[in-house]
């Protein structure tokens, strides 16, 4: 039975969506449009998003910085490929107090400027090289539609830049930080999703190539989880990075950039959640156990034996004791609109036979097991807990991609909510025609190369056999 509170999906998706976080309470809305106050369980995902990714990060021997708020304008406009793609969206700041500033401050909607001038500060010599740094932060940029955590004028990511004395490298970079994602995104919050390179139009303003994973929601639309972009010496010529080879001459270093924000948890939402609120992963729920003890007000050895479960397992997971005197049906609605993986009730009956029955977010079945047991049991509870996450989603998102070879098919597939894998030899131009004629249909990434088709939209020779669909 669903919860009341949440707007059933399959009569309204967008509603459904917003009750969601509402219900959850991840967000409260700010005065100033686009921009959200986390709240508790909200910040405790991005939270967990960020220590996992940091182990991750940590093995590849990236470093954590933070860099400032505010670029100056006459830097930011240094590299004009950039610049056009960010203009539209940018915030500034032109006066400091009652003072006009000669050289107005960019807010900043991404800091690929601010690390191009760290990096030049600090780089000499091919010792020097490679430089692996990321920050965790905030960035704005104008909205005119706004949706929590997909469309906001600040969200939260990680800036993961790099620097290489060769392509080689840097290339190699950019390839190992889209797979690092990839693999945290399906095995660590459950989501399976569709990696490749971005097309020509696609690509992040400056780039010369983008590697993205894009997942499909319930709703059949895209979601871009996460980048990661080769900028060869785009940047670096235009703000003057060099090192000295090992021939002893100058040359402009390799360049990479990668992010993943707080649009993720949108993404963890719109794959997992049903009409009884949010399903969380296992590694990402702000609360992974929680223990709710029944007549406990009227047996206190049951809430003592609560008590001691809970000492036991928060040594090693994060674990809530409800013992209010709430019913049971208040508590475990509540633990399910939150997406707390796995639930344990202790009762009188459950003391009686030194047992707990345990209710898990996805399948919601009741089990018994030995209160002996319990401590040694909830990793593998997890580790099936988040198989069973990712296989329904996976199961999904197979069947919402469907090929085709002409436009009206593409139409069509993506108009029933699905995904269409089909044959593209345009532009940049003619892709934005597409986007135009087809009501917001854009590519989302190339599976593979292909020789011998013609492009569904331009009946040119096809390139690439692509992922097209709708995308927030």
């Amino acid at each position: 039975m669903s919860n009341s509170k949440i707007v059933p999906l399959e009569k309204d998706f967008a509603k459904w969506y917003t009750s969601v976080i509402e219900s959850a309470k991840l967000v409260s809305y700010s005065s100033i449009k686009g921009t959200m106050i986390y709240r508790p369980n909200g910040w405790a995902i991005w939270t967990n998003i960020q220590k996992e990714l940091d182990k991750r990060f940590k093995k590849i021997d990236v470093l954590n910085v933070q860099l400032p708020l505010f670029i100056k304008l006459s830097d930011f406009t240094k590299e004009a490929e950039h610049v056009e793609g960010f203009a539209p969206e940018v915030f500034m700041v032109t006066k400091k107090g009652k003072e006009d500033l000669v050289d107005p401050y960019v807010v900043r909607p991404t800091s690929e400027v601010l690390f191009c001038n760290y990096f030049k500060s600090i780089t000499n010599s091919y010792r020097d090289l490679p430089i692996k740094v990321n920050q965790w932060c905030s960035v704005f940029r104008a909205e005119k539609n706004t949706k929590p955590f997909l469309r906001t004028s600040e969200f939260f990511w990680n800036e993961l830049h790099t620097i290489h004395s060769s392509k080689q490298e840097a290339f190699a970079s950019t390839v190992e930080c889209i797979n690092l994602y990839k693999d945290f995104v399906e095995n660590f919050l459950c989501i399976p999703t569709l990696m490749g390179q971005k097309t020509e139009g696609e690509r992040f303003a400056g780039a010369d190539n983008t590697f993205t994973i894009e997942t499909i929601m319930k709703d059949g639309q895209c979601l871009q989880a996460g980048t990661s972009h080769y900028l060869g010496q785009n940047f670096s010529k235009t703000y003057d990075i060099k090192f000295t080879n090992k021939d002893n001459q100058l040359e402009y270093v390799y360049q990479t950039s990668v992010g993943l924000s707080t649009r993720i948890i949108g993404a963890i939402i719109m794959s997992h959640a049903d009409n009884d609120g949010l399903v969380l992963p296992f590694g990402v729920a702000p609360t992974q156990v929680a223990i709710l003890p029944i007549g406990s007000d009227k047996n206190p050895i049951i809430l003592n034996k609560a008590k001691e479960l809970a000492d036991q397992l928060s040594k090693q997971y994060s674990v809530y004791l409800d013992d209010s005197n709430k019913s049971f049906g208040f508590k475990i609605s509540e633990q399910e609109i939150n997406g707390t993986p796995i639930c344990l009730v202790l009762g009188a009956k459950e003391l009686e036979n030194n047992c707990v029955t345990v209710i898990t977010r996805v399948s919601k079945e009741k089990t018994q097991m030995s209160i002996d047991q319990v401590a040694n049991s909830i990793e593998s509870l997890s580790i099936e807990y988040n198989k069973q996450l990712f296989s329904t989603a996976k199961q999904r998102m197979d069947q919402s991609i469907v090929k085709a070879n002409t436009f009206e098919e593409v139409l069509s597939i993506v108009n029933d909510h699905k995904v269409a894998l089909a044959p593209w030899g345009g532009t940049p131009e003619e892709e934005k025609m597409l986007k135009v004629k087809s009501n917001g249909i854009t590519p989302r990434c190339i599976h593979s190369e292909i020789s011998g088709a013609k492009c569904f939209f331009t009946g040119k020779p096809a390139k690439n056999l692509v992922y097209f669909g709708r995308a927030y």
